[in-house]
């Protein structure tokens, strides 16, 4: 129960700030980056990768007031200067207004140049809203627009926990109703809803190609290494600069760019339904802070007993999430798959080889 009390409680910034102190330092010191070096390291890797192996003239970010996006646009300016950098916004329906708003700032903090494009009516068009319509009414079959929704999993710290799917409405009237996601109803929701990333992305590369530049592509780590990206859509970039980089870290390099307070202090959210709704109810079913602790410790071979100790859980809730952790990796392994060839076209493979190696 004290554990799960403190799962409740940990998104405020004086319990994260309180459970810190109660931590070893072994965990969180390895955590800790020399932020400069850092920053100047990554600014290195993209001035090669985009002008030198992309061989374009700057980079397009599309923004959306979160850390990493925001970060990645600042490391890019960083790099490139405010000239050769480009961001966009890309909200449709279900996203927060506050979105939008934050992404210019951030454009402005930078003084690189900013575009809003409203993806709705493309979103409208491809049925994105109607099949998540259809998928919700087999469990739901009086829902329409007016309600509100989100996808969420159980806390992977409950003992009895079920790892499925779950759906909260929010009706008209003010009532909440959770119900078990079907199979069926969940793969036809997250296929529509996946409309979301995809055409992002192609309205990304239609600027990043009139402009002649690369795409950046924002997964930290723990996005990067758990699958949480959908491919061809936010998963598809010419570079990841920060895809190396522990979500706390990442906040690390925001204070040494000078990053806005407000984002800085921002929830970490999908942005994706009608509701709102955090990454970890959504999908990581922890928050960042002890996601990034237990995936240093399992990536380095730190034991779960000894991780138990440090981060404040029980030796058997570490077990759970070193199990979540490898079998998401498998899971979500065909997302990280290039196309598969029949037959290896050498001359090809020999280029790209080269290529990595420089």
């Amino acid at each position: 129960m004290k554990n799960l009390q403190l799962f409740d409680t940990l998104m405020s910034d004086s319990s994260v700030r309180a459970l810190s102190e109660t931590l070893q330092v072994t965990l969180r010191e390895s955590l800790v980056l020399n932020s400069v070096r850092e920053i100047e390291s990554i600014t290195e890797a993209i001035r090669r990768q985009v002008r030198e192996v992309l061989r374009r003239r700057g980079a397009l970010i599309a923004v959306s007031g979160g850390i990493d996006s925001t970060v990645c646009a600042a490391l890019c300016t960083h790099a490139l200067g405010p000239d050769n950098v480009f961001t966009i916004a890309l909200p449709e329906r279900d996203s927060s207004s506050e979105s939008s708003s934050l992404a210019r700032k951030l454009a402005d903090s930078l003084g690189v140049r900013h575009e809003v494009y409203n993806i709705e009516p493309v979103l409208r068009g491809a049925g994105c809203y109607e099949h998540q319509r259809d998928a919700i009414k087999k469990i739901f079959p009086e829902f329409t627009d007016e309600w509100k929704y989100k996808v969420v999993l159980p806390s992977i710290l409950e003992e009895n926990r079920l790892n499925v799917s779950r759906i909260t409405v929010l009706k008209p009237n003010g009532e909440s109703v959770t119900e078990r996601l079907p199979v069926a109803s969940y793969l036809q929701l997250i296929a529509a809803t996946n409309f979301k990333q995809r055409t992002r992305t192609m309205m990304a590369y239609y600027d990043a190609d009139r402009l002649n530049y690369a795409v950046c592509g924002t997964p930290n780590r723990l996005e990067y290494d758990q699958g949480f990206f959908v491919k061809q859509g936010d998963g598809a970039a010419d570079f990841k600069p920060i895809a190396h980089l522990y979500k706390t870290q990442v906040f690390q390099l925001a204070e040494a760019l000078g990053v806005p307070e407000e984002i800085r202090k921002r929830t970490p959210t999908t942005d994706t339904f009608s509701l709102p709704q955090t990454q970890e109810e959504f999908y990581f079913s922890l928050p960042y802070q002890l996601m990034d602790l237990c995936l240093y410790a399992h990536n380095h071979g730190i034991s779960a007993a000894e991780t138990a100790k440090e981060v404040g859980l029980t030796e058997p809730q570490v077990q759970r999430v070193f199990k979540d952790i490898e079998a998401k990796r498998r899971a979500t392994l065909p997302l990280h798959l290039p196309p598969m060839l029949a037959r290896e076209v050498r001359e090809i493979k020999k280029l790209i080889d080269e290529t990595n190696k420089g």
